[in-house]
């Protein structure tokens, strides 16, 4: 679905990411790991357009979309849930997921249900102001606001960053019954066992360069991989 080849990223006269190169398979749960500061952020906002490239291209579906506007991203069947949820505080729970379907012209009914099936507690909240949510809560508001959209492709920057263990095992439950439901999903994430065991590939990323590629099971079970991310 996705191929990124030679990608290039300099961020505040740094080279962040160094001629990066991976596919992402459609309908798969694709995972980068790696440590803080290694490029993985700016890796899924380059894809969505809010970073220019030095070099590289990006194909979507065999369609160069290097470069365009993050409104056409969106466009063409990719959202970002980035890292901190990003929720519009003073507005509901209703109102937010509304704004995932801004370029939309028709019926959002559907898509509201749908939304609501894989999150009951943003149905009973519907009218609540989100800023009074709950960190867990705010977290599936923010990947309801971008199913909304109907994404082809939905990429998540550290989706469990902050969030009592239960609901981390709640967040990733819902992560795989998405990508069952045919979306394809690019996750970062600190939490690399959990990461590492719904990916279908995996790959670890350090100081913008790939090391290692693989499925999910092959980087469990690699030393350097338990050593390094795994404690």
């Amino acid at each position: 679905m996705l191929k990124i080849d030679g990608l290039r990223v300099n961020y505040g006269g740094i080279e962040a990411v160094k001629g990066l190169t991976f596919e992402v398979p459609e309908r798969q749960i694709v995972t980068l790991i790696g440590a803080n500061g290694a490029g993985k952020s700016t890796i899924l906002r380059t894809i969505a357009g809010l970073v220019k490239p030095a070099s590289g291209r990006i194909h979507l579906q065999s369609e160069d979309i290097t470069g365009i506007s993050p409104d056409r991203i969106v466009s063409k069947g990719i959202t970002l849930v980035p890292e901190g949820r990003h929720v519009f505080p003073d507005l509901t729970v209703l109102e937010n997921l509304k704004i995932g379907a801004y370029l939309r012209k028709d019926s959002l009914e559907e898509d509201l249900e749908w939304v609501y099936s894989l999150f009951p507690r943003l149905k009973e909240r519907s009218w609540q102001a989100a800023g009074t949510l709950s960190g867990g809560e705010q977290q599936m508001l923010a990947v309801g606001r971008a199913l909304m959209s109907r994404p082809k492709l939905m990429m998540m920057d550290e989706p469990s960053l902050g969030l009592a263990p239960l609901v981390v095992k709640d967040i990733f439950s819902i992560i795989k019954k998405i990508n069952e439901q045919g979306v394809t999903i690019l996750l970062i994430e600190q939490n690399a066992n959990m990461a590492l065991h719904i990916a279908d590939t995996a790959y670890v990323l350090e100081t913008g360069r790939l090391t290692l590629s693989g499925s999910g099971k092959e980087l469990l079970k690699n030393e350097a991989v338990k050593k390094a991310y795994l404690g």
